[in-house]
């Protein structure tokens, strides 16, 4: 974190993006292979927007962590077989590899960005 209290509003904050990180995670698995290039740039899209909201809404990575969590929370539910033997989320195609990697790359990239209010850090002396 950056310094900032972690608050009773913060702790809510994650725990909401935590549930729209399952949602669009959810909605994005199953577009993915719905309509297949423009599935998966639309699931990308909506990853980057939740991932992006996430960091600004909370001023830090810790926004994005909690959507990231939810996003794979809904990956790791949709593709554990069911008790009738098939799966919900298959890994059908290419598609699916794409879009996990793909938002993987997105949340790094997102909580590893800098704001325009955060600090400069010079190599010369340590950022305290």
């Amino acid at each position: 974190m950056t310094g900032r209290p972690l608050t009773a509003g913060r702790i809510a904050g994650c725990l909401g993006l935590v549930v729209a990180g399952a949602l669009t995670g959810a909605a994005g698995w199953l577009v993915v292979d719905l309509w297949f290039p423009g599935g998966l740039l639309l699931g990308l899209l909506a990853l980057f927007g939740l991932f992006l909201g996430g960091r600004i809404a909370l001023g830090a990575g810790l926004g994005v962590g909690g959507a990231a969590a939810g996003w794979f929370l809904a990956y790791v539910m949709l593709s554990v077989p069911r008790p009738e033997g098939d799966f919900l989320l298959s890994s059908s195609g290419i598609g699916m590899y794409v879009y996990l990697l793909g938002g993987t790359v997105l949340a790094v990239m997102c909580a590893t960005m800098r704001g325009p209010l955060d600090r400069p850090v010079s190599a010369a002396r340590s950022a305290k």
